[in-house]
């Protein structure tokens, strides 16, 4: 018997001390504390909305503005995880793998847009990107407009989806031994060749742990976004705003209808990259 399983103490065989309770207090505790902060509110959600009739769930995939933004928050969420994804990991190697002057600073900045209120970024995006901010006054020249446009939604999104990247792939990169780089070097690998073959199927499940995470997260945003959107019908909406709307006309129903499908389509994309995640690893791991 091992001793992290039993220890001998004056001839005696003796279980461990623990210092937190057992096995079924913890899972007791546990299960309790999911139910009544994740479990019980979403199944009082999907609970409204199965009072929901035929005709409602018709007339709400009828409203072109709901569609519009179901459409620009999902589909501008996967535009700026994908974004994130690329940019996070070039972030991540450079902190991981580069020493240099102000390295510090620029991780702590990483974690700016978890710290900063959401207003607070929206403001601060608004006033960079806007017509007559330091960047958007560069951008009008070109043509190219940021601010109250979809492409503003998307930028919000990969400010405040980045952190999750870096910070998912920065661990497993820092533990990726560098002998493997090193052997495919020597057997005459190019530095392409040895990223997308050695490199990038290591990282493949933090990535897309990352990319899964930032998506959530740039679905559920509203503070940051609203500000940069302009929320014009049909273009710049963005699903939480139309939530926020329904609550305001005491359309609860059509609230909770559109949280509902949110949920479902998230929860959904985000099952089916666990389980590629899950195939790529045993597949990784069979071979």
């Amino acid at each position: 018997m091992s001793l992290r399983s039993a220890t001998i103490f004056g001839g005696r065989l003796r279980a461990p001390h623990r210092v937190i309770p057992g096995f079924g207090l913890t899972l007791g505790f546990t299960l309790v504390y999911l139910s009544v902060i994740v479990l019980i509110p979403l199944a009082a959600l999907f609970l409204k909305a199965a009072a929901m009739t035929w005709q409602q769930w018709i007339g709400l995939f009828n409203d072109w503005r709901v569609i519009a933004s179901l459409r620009l928050s999902f589909g501008g969420s996967a535009i700026a995880a994908l974004v994130n994804a690329v940019f996070g990991l070039l972030v991540a190697w450079v902190l991981v793998r580069y020493d240099f002057p102000g390295r510090k600073l620029v991780d702590a900045m990483v974690d700016l847009p978890f710290a900063l209120p959401t207003a607070v970024a929206g403001i601060a995006l608004t006033a960079l990107y806007a017509p007559n901010g330091w960047l958007g006054s560069l951008l009008e020249p070109l043509g190219i407009k940021v601010a109250f446009t979809p492409l503003g939604v998307v930028v919000a999104m990969v400010f405040i989806g980045l952190p999750f990247v870096v910070r998912t792939v920065e661990p497993v990169l820092a533990d990726l031994d560098q002998e493997l780089e090193e052997a495919a070097a020597s057997l005459g690998a190019s530095r392409s060749q040895t990223f997308f073959r050695v490199i990038l199927p290591a990282l493949g499940p933090a990535l897309l742990t990352g990319f899964a995470l930032s998506f959530a997260r740039a679905v559920g945003e509203y503070g940051s976004i609203i500000f940069i959107a302009g929320n014009m019908p049909g273009i710049s909406e963005i699903a939480p705003l139309m939530i926020v709307t329904k609550l305001e006309q005491y359309d609860y129903v059509g609230a909770t209808a559109i949280a509902v499908i949110m949920l479902v389509v998230a929860f959904v994309l985000l099952l089916a990259i666990n389980a590629l995640q899950k195939w790529r690893h045993s597949r990784l791991k069979g071979a």
